[in-house]
């Protein structure tokens, strides 16, 4: 069993900066990939960062390109996501997941592709 726990979300005014952390746990965790998704009230969940767990190869959502960073410590076990320049269409609840299996990059873009979720942390982006 994997856990995934998200911290770092609040409230910020628009152009400010939050750092969001994924804390993994479990007996065994060996993740080829871990990703970053959103979900804003009534709208899908969608893609924003992933990051191959052994290589470090990024990829982002061209809404956060140049704003957003992942990033991952193989020794901790824990995935962040920088959040600078933030804007009110970035409000949602951000959450992080785990691929176990090895996917493609394209199939990274996409949550049902994701093995493990975390419960979600709630960013707010004030005009």
């Amino acid at each position: 069993q994997v856990q995934l726990v998200e911290s770092g979300g609040g409230l910020v005014q628009a152009g400010g900066s939050l750092r969001l952390s994924c804390a993994t746990s479990g007996r065994t965790f060996n993740a080829f990939a871990m990703g970053w998704f959103r979900q804003a009230p009534g709208k899908e969940r969608e893609f924003v960062a992933a990051i191959s767990w052994s290589v470090g190869t990024t990829y982002y959502a061209d809404s956060v390109k140049g704003r957003f960073t992942i990033s991952r410590d193989t020794t901790k076990k824990t995935v962040l996501l920088q959040m600078n320049s933030l804007k009110p269409e970035d409000t949602a609840v951000y959450y992080c997941a785990a691929d176990l299996v090895g996917r493609s990059s394209s199939e990274l873009l996409r949550p049902s592709k994701y093995d493990y979720w975390g419960q979600g942390t709630q960013v707010t982006v004030s005009s």
